[in-house]
């Protein structure tokens, strides 16, 4: 199955079969969050879509160093070196430390993305905890002939690397057309370009967060950090980049820039983004008022939605799009969603209780299996994975009420299948019952009441059990053996 592997690679604007540089190693870094606010849902797609390639790795029987980043420090408002640094602003207007706020929403971060039941990576490195190689490399650009020093400062020479380089290649953008778009310096810009961009930025007195370099006091720039951790864990090259499309023309082009100034190479052999959401066809962001936060999500405490939705039925949802498509949010959509993944997690819990047949039978689960495989070695295709999986709940559901017979075999297969995709790839589980570990004592009981009724041929009350339960979402799925209880 890993020789079928295919991945779109942003830099060469196809899929390509996946062959890592170092089998069966597989280095990844993806850009992670700046923690100076709560994780926005844009942030959780990205991540999410990035458990799913890690998990699926991880099932190929590939040994991955997942490498996703903390930006603790650097990150200025503007995204040409302007504006006053994030954590230093929000420590200011709340009086408290930057690393308080860093502190903060770092835990913030952890606690949503384990409610998204995501695998932690294998190195989470930040910003301020690598300072030293953040130095180290913009020395060695310097040395190289790509940067310069203005007064405490340090720039890199976009335009003398363009000479040598490709600074577009990963977008495919006109140079021309990037300088024709940027605004005139300033008289007051130290930078000798319009797209040169800060390596080492001179702190103000004012500034918090600083620390000592060969041209200074100062801190470092914002995309000089990810450079610097991705080489020090993966080396100067390395099998996946991955992040946000919103990454690629600026961050992650100067990424390639500063690596190639560095280390004469591109870092990653294959460059992956996730796309966009948007809310009811609009592109979701604070300034539309349309943004809601994972919290607001799970409660349904926004004006926008009608309902809140558990954290397991939002990355179902979010799985149902294909990680590069976009994904709109709206109450209709994820209502289908979360009737979609209460209809799945049934299904794997009827799983365990089906019985074996002697009953001679054509369903070919090898066949099943062969159609996942194809789709998710299809550049991660979620959602036709998804499809396929729903073939093998409907196969549960009709073993189950003896209207289809599984031999042994069949019945290991089929559950050996569903449960390394929906589980172990998907990352999926049954979180309804997380809220509440005394229901599946409490419906044991009901069950057993109605069993007696209907032993004691009091079917008025059977039925009266099972219909009222009906009325809250819950169902009764009798068969030859036992009682099991699914919510709708």
């Amino acid at each position: 199955m890993k020789d079928s592997l295919v991945v779109y690679n942003t830099i060469s604007r196809k899929k390509e079969k996946f062959e890592p540089l170092n089998p069966p190693f597989v280095g990844m870094y993806v850009c992670g969050p700046t923690v100076y606010s709560d994780v926005h849902l844009g942030n959780c797609r990205t991540f999410v879509s990035f458990d799913l390639i890690f998990r699926y790795l991880l099932h190929l029987g590939y040994k991955v160093r997942y490498i996703r980043n903390i930006t603790d420090a650097g990150h200025l408002e503007g995204d040409r070196d302007e504006g006053d640094d994030k954590f230093s602003k929000k420590a200011r207007l709340e009086q408290v430390e930057p690393m308080e706020i860093v502190q903060r929403y770092t835990l913030g971060f952890h606690e949503v993305l384990k409610l998204f039941n995501t695998l932690p990576p294998s190195i989470e490195p930040t910003a301020t905890g690598h300072i030293s190689e953040q130095i180290e490399m913009i020395e060695e650009i310097i040395e190289n002939g790509f940067a310069y020093e203005v007064n405490g400062s340090v720039y890199f020479d976009v335009e003398k690397y363009s000479q040598v380089n490709n600074y577009t290649i990963l977008t495919n953008r006109n140079l021309e057309d990037m300088l024709n778009n940027t605004r005139e310096l300033g008289g007051q810009d130290e930078k000798r370009g319009r797209l040169d961009f800060a390596l080492w930025i001179k702190a103000k007195p004012e500034h918090i967060m600083r620390w000592p370099s060969p041209w200074g006091v100062g801190f470092p720039g914002w995309h000089i950090e990810c450079s610097a951790m991705s080489n020090k864990y993966l080396g100067a090259q390395f099998d996946i980049h991955g992040g946000g499309m919103d990454l690629a023309a600026t961050h992650h082009t100067n990424e390639i820039a500063q690596s190639q100034a560095c280390n004469h190479t591109n870092p990653a052999k294959y460059w992956m983004h996730t796309n966009m959401l948007t809310v009811n066809g609009t592109r979701m962001s604070k300034s539309a008022g349309n943004g809601f936060l994972p919290h607001e999500l799970f409660t349904g405490k926004h004006p926008l939605l009608k309902k809140g939705y558990t954290p397991m039925a939002v990355r179902f949802f979010m799985l149902q799009a294909h990680y590069r498509s976009t994904l709109d949010f709206s109450n209709d959509a994820l209502d289908a969603a979360e009737k979609g993944f209460r209809r799945l997690m049934n299904a794997m819990v009827l799983l365990p209780d089906l019985k074996p047949s002697d009953k001679v039978n054509d369903i070919d689960i090898s066949e099943l299996k062969d159609r996942c495989y194809t789709a998710i070695n299809d550049d991660f295709n979620s959602p036709v994975l998804i499809a396929e999986l729903f073939e093998g709940v409907r196969i549960i559901n009709s073993a189950y009420d003896e209207k289809t017979f599984l031999n042994k075999e069949q019945i290991d297969e089929l559950k050996l299948l569903m449960e390394q995709f929906v589980f172990d790839v998907l990352g999926l589980k049954d979180d309804t019952l997380d809220a509440d570990k005394d229901f599946e004592e409490i419906m044991k009981i009901i069950i057993e009441l109605r069993n007696e009724a209907k032993a004691n041929k009091d079917y008025v009350s059977s039925d009266k059990i099972r219909d009222g339960l009906q009325k809250i979402g819950i169902q009764l799925k009798d068969n030859k053996q036992k009682t099991l209880w699914v919510k709708n």
